[in-house]
C-alpha cells in the first residue's frame, strides 16, 4: 500500500507543479479494489488517520483540495468513503459509497447520506462508481445545489463496465461530471483500458485512457449560467 500511497502523493505533487487547484484520483487505489481476501479488514481505521492526514499536510503544502477515496472504520461498519481535504489541510467532506458492489465489496457497508461540499465557492456532489449508475442520488444532488459532480471510479470495460451512465446521469442533471478512473493492474483484474471521462450536457467532452499513473489536466469553468470542462493536458507520473 506504500507503495500505491506513494503514487498518488507524487501524482498530486506533479498536478500541482502543473497549475491545478483540486486533485482527484482513482477509487480503492491505495489497497486495491479486491483486497479484502488478501489481507482481509482488520487494516481499517477510523479516518482520517496517519496517512491521510500527512496526505492532508501535503494538499496544504501544495495550495491545493484534494478529493481521496480511501476505506474507513466507524464502530463495526467499514465504508468506501470518498473524502475532501481543502488548501488549509482541513477535511471539509465525505462521501460514503452507496452503490457498494455484491461480494467484490462485501466488507463496505453502504453509505446512508448525500450532500454536497463547498469547494472553493463551488458546490461539488461527490459520488464513488457505481453511485453514477441509479439517478436518485445525482438527482438528490442537484436538488441540493450541486453545480458539478465528481467521482472517483474503479470501473474497468466488459460485460460490467459503464454503458452510458455517465452521459445519463449529466444529462438528467444538467451537470458536468469528472470522473478520474482506474488504470493499470490490480492483482488478476486489469483496469489499463478504463475510461475517464468528462461529460457535459450527457455528451462526451473527453475519454482519456492510459497504461500507467497518470495525470489528467482539466480546466473547469464555474459560473451563475452553468459550467464548462476542457481537457488540457496530461502526463505521466514518474
Amino acid at each position: 500500500m506504500s507503495e500505491n500511497r506513494g503514487a498518488i502523493e507524487r501524482g498530486t505533487r506533479l498536478a500541482a507543479s502543473l497549475g491545478a487547484d483540486w486533485v482527484l484520483s482513482g477509487e480503492l487505489v491505495v489497497p486495491g479494489f479486491h483486497f479484502d481476501p488478501l489481507i482481509g479488514t482488520d487494516w481499517i481505521v477510523e479516518e482520517p488517520g496517519e496517512w491521510l492526514l500527512s496526505y492532508a499536510a501535503l494538499a496544504e503544502e501544495l495550495g491545493v483540495s484534494v478529493f481521496v477515496n480511501h476505506p474507513e472504520r466507524e464502530g463495526d461498519s467499514c465504508f468506501n468513503t470518498l473524502f475532501v481535504f481543502d488548501t488549509n489541510g482541513a477535511m471539509i467532506g465525505r462521501h460514503r459509497k452507496r452503490c457498494v458492489t455484491p461480494v467484490a465489496e462485501g466488507w463496505s457497508t453502504p453509505g446512508d447520506d448525500v450532500k454536497p461540499v463547498i469547494v472553493d465557492g463551488v458546490s461539488v456532489g461527490l459520488l464513488v462508481c457505481a453511485d453514477a449508475y441509479p439517478p436518485e442520488i445525482t438527482a438528490r444532488l442537484k436538488d441540493l445545489g450541486a453545480q458539478v459532480l465528481m467521482s472517483s471510479a474503479a470501473w474497468h470495460p466488459g460485460e460490467w463496465g459503464p454503458s452510458g451512465e455517465w452521459e445519463a446521469r449529466s444529462s438528467e442533471s444538467q451537470l458536468p461530471l469528472i470522473v478520474c478512473n482506474r488504470t493499470g493492474l490490480d492483482g488478476d483484474v486489469s483496469f489499463v483500458d478504463s475510461q475517464s471521462v468528462l461529460v457535459s450536457g450527457g455528451r462526451r467532452i473527453a475519454t482519456m485512457t492510459s497504461d500507467v499513473p497518470t495525470v489528467f489536466l482539466v480546466d473547469l469553468e464555474v459560473s451563475l449560467d452553468g459550467a464548462s470542462l476542457t481537457l488540457v493536458d496530461q502526463q505521466p507520473i514518474g
